[in-house]
């Protein structure tokens, strides 16, 4: 073979990769809105399955410190004094009640979240892939939060309510809220949990967005990885 026939073959091959390389490389612009929306529901399909089973199964929060629902900060600090007066134990008990009731609430959040993409428009799709490493997460936030906290609620307090410092709480931290040294959502054992278990569920899913979106390959959806393949 000539040195000049070489050369064109090895050229030829070089255009050859390369066509292969562009036929495979999208960009968002490339993405159809179709596609665009199809990513995000499977993305958001598979962040709250993840979250939901890690969160659901027992002690999914208690075991968890980025999600483990500790006692107000207000609370927090007279805990010394509340295990001089003997009470040490109920109020660890407390702590245990309030993850139990987490972990009790986050399985009804799925079908919330899977059926939150139908309020998407097409057109804003491509938008919330762009937005940030969570936007998908903040989108689905914003749009299930109130009704999750409200389906969450009632869980949470017939769990509660069981243990036998959850009035004392309620009372006590009701007057601390009047002060404004706390929020209003740590005012009730209840609605405190109700926002730690929101916290914590939506963290979880923007953790699994944060991993989706640095190798979307590696989430084992095509559709995921186009869409999300896209944005690198």
């Amino acid at each position: 073979m000539s040195l000049i026939s070489f050369s064109l073959r090895r050229a030829a091959v070089g255009v050859s990769l390369l066509s292969a390389t562009a036929a495979f490389a999208f960009s968002l612009s490339d993405i159809s809105n179709q596609d665009a929306t199809s990513g995000l529901k499977a993305a958001l399909e598979k962040g709250a399955n993840v979250a939901v089973s890690k969160l659901g199964q027992q002690n999914g929060f208690l075991n968890n410190d980025k999600v483990k629902i500790k006692l107000p900060s207000a609370l927090e600090q007279a805990m010394p004094i509340i295990r001089m007066t003997g009470q040490g134990q109920k109020v660890d008990d407390l702590v245990v009640d309030m993850n139990h009731a987490a972990e009790a609430a986050v399985p009804l959040a799925k079908p919330l979240l899977v059926n939150a993409v139908k309020s998407m428009s097409v057109s804003d799709a491509k938008n919330i892939l762009s937005g940030g490493d969570t936007s998908v997460t903040d989108f689905f936030r914003q749009k299930t939060s109130g009704e999750l906290a409200t389906k969450f609620l009632p869980i949470v307090k017939n769990i509660t309510d069981k243990n036998g410092l959850s009035a004392r709480y309620n009372a006590t931290m009701g007057q601390v809220a009047k002060t404004g040294l706390v929020s209003g959502d740590q005012s009730t054992v209840e609605g405190y949990v109700t926002q730690r278990a929101l916290d914590g569920l939506f963290l979880m899913i923007g953790e699994e967005e944060k991993a989706i979106r640095k190798d979307p390959v590696g989430s084992g959806s095509a559709i995921i990885g186009k869409v999300f393949g896209a944005l690198k």
